[in-house]
């Protein structure tokens, strides 16, 4: 598919085919300048691929999502087999959602250097194989430095790419300061980046940019890794990776009575990240269909007002002195 212009924009017809999810149950917003209107509410894949979720659990969770109105879904070539079950599950009702995947980062045997733009170029034809799709609507930059960045050789091959037809739009995933350059790129439409109630450094140093470039923004872990909970609860690669989330929520000493929420941790943080100005999407992963509906009804409930929020601004900015940076 070739595209109106340097921002990529999709096509009318494909407009069209997905209006059926736009129109369902959950609130859309608009996603930056794609032209999508995306749910405040997307999937993240992470958790299935890493812990090798069973793919009849998988569809559960993901035709629930979609059936409620949640219409972006997000991957990664390096999530293990998550493009593949997506494919499996949901392949079917492809024009009913907004797919994201990320490359960059060397996986299995495509063959090229991580960055370099002959493993980006393979990465999303291998991509567009595992997804049984023609196109990706987003492939982002899997994080990498800003030196990478800066260099253009990975950012080029994406936009070779959507000249191409194979993606629709180019973005980045990451934090701080690559986050906040990559956000100013006039070849960037989307950007993924960590906010949470934990990890609120990406709301002053990146979203201001992406508000000014009109750029789409998914919230990665936006409920902190659900930090409250014990950390022998967590699974395979997660206990290291949780850590330094469950530190910060220790540090910080708050509890929903004292910002003045009635509810629960999981509703409280989802509902603090898709109050903040800027935020379009926030990508919840699970491998349980009843967290899946928790979360649903939770977005649904639309942003926390404003005192309670300006509270665990407080109590973030207190704990980490500023010197708390975006966990990436």
């Amino acid at each position: 598919m070739k595209h109106d212009d340097v921002t990529g924009a999709p096509s009318s017809c494909f407009m069209s085919s997905c209006s059926a999810a736009y129109n369902r149950g959950m609130n859309t917003v608009e996603f930056g300048r794609t032209g999508f209107r995306v749910s405040r509410l997307g999937f993240g894949a992470a958790p299935i691929g890493f812990l090798g979720t069973e793919r009849d659990r998988v569809g559960v969770i993901l035709n629930t999502l979609l059936d409620n109105g949640v219409n972006l879904i997000d991957t990664a070539a390096s999530y293990p087999g998550a493009e593949e079950v997506i494919r499996q599950t949901v392949g079917h009702r492809r024009g009913e959602f907004v797919l994201v995947s990320k490359c960059g980062q060397k996986v299995g045997h495509v063959p090229g250097t991580a960055w370099s733009a002959e493993l980006i170029t393979q990465t999303v034809e291998a991509s567009l194989k595992r997804l049984g799709t023609d196109v990706i609507d987003v492939m982002l930059l899997h994080s990498c430095d800003l030196a990478t960045l800066r260099k253009g050789e990975a950012l080029g091959a994406l936009v070779k790419a959507r000249e191409a037809g194979k993606i629709r739009f180019a973005g980045y995933s990451g934090d701080n300061e690559a986050g906040a350059y990559a956000a100013g790129l006039a070849d960037i439409a989307v950007i993924e980046t960590s906010v949470s109630f934990v990890d609120q450094n990406n709301i002053d140093v990146v979203l201001p940019v992406t508000v000014e470039k009109n750029v789409g923004v998914l919230a990665k872990r936006p409920i902190g890794n659900s930090c409250w909970r014990d950390l022998s609860e967590f699974k395979g690669i997660y206990p290291g990776y949780v850590k330094p989330y469950i530190e910060r929520f220790g540090k910080m000493g708050m509890t929903p009575e004292s910002v003045g929420f009635d509810g629960d941790w999981a509703e409280l943080a989802l509902r603090f990240t898709l109050s903040l100005a800027g935020m379009h999407t926030a990508i919840i992963g699970t491998t349980n269909p009843e967290n899946a509906r928790a979360n649903i009804l939770a977005a649904e409930r639309g942003a926390l007002p404003v005192e309670v929020v300006g509270r665990i601004r407080e109590a973030f900015n207190c704990a980490g002195g500023g010197e708390w940076k975006g966990l990436q």
